[in-house]
């Protein structure tokens, strides 16, 4: 009898399934993870793109990207001057505050809903919208901001958009790359963007 059952081999295909089947469906929901990642990536990338839009042609949200030229910088600048790049520092955004000059929490507050539509798990604290020198703008502009700006929408600055993949049971999370969109200020003036 015990001779019978070491030469048996009738459960050796539920064995030889058993030890395969893990290795199967680690490969299975890892390519299900990629594409996960693949389209996270995507949607965070338009999401940056369509807040760097926003941006370029609402109201500013730092209250300084307004101010006026006239007799700013050595030597001072008068009507019609062109604005140098070196005459602007770079003015840094969060949910929190900026850089320089007041908030318009309102303004932030739509740039990131209008992400939104794009990327669902965006959260206000992970985007950055900073206003950098251009070298564009005349001192004394009577039609709107003395200067236009570069602006950048930031996605994974201050604090890093997480990625859960199924892989790991839903119980860890990795941290996605941060996303980067600038675009030169147009009219900085209003709450629409197309």
């Amino acid at each position: 009898m015990s001779r019978r059952l070491i030469f048996d081999t009738s459960g050796a295909s539920a064995a030889e399934f058993a030890i395969v089947l893990p290795i199967l469906l680690l490969f299975l929901f890892g390519i299900v993870d990629a594409g996960r990642w693949i389209w996270t990536y995507n949607k965070a990338e338009k999401a940056a793109q369509m807040g760097a839009r926003m941006a370029v042609v609402t109201s500013p949200v730092a209250s300084s990207v307004s101010d006026s030229y006239l007799g700013a910088c050595t030597p001072a600048l008068t009507q019609g001057d062109l604005i140098p790049a070196s005459c602007f520092s770079t003015i840094t955004c969060t949910n929190a505050a900026c850089s320089s000059g007041t908030e318009d929490a309102a303004a932030f507050q739509a740039i990131v809903t209008r992400m939104k539509y794009f990327l669902p798990e965006l959260s206000a604290d992970n985007v950055t919208i900073e206003y950098g020198p251009s070298g564009l703008g005349y001192a004394g502009n009577p039609h709107g901001p003395d200067l236009a700006p570069l602006v950048t929408v930031k996605i994974g600055t201050p604090t890093a958009l997480q990625f859960t993949p199924i892989t790991f049971l839903l119980l860890a999370s990795m941290n996605m790359p941060p996303f980067t969109t600038t675009l030169t200020a147009e009219d900085l003036s209003g709450s629409q963007s197309n």
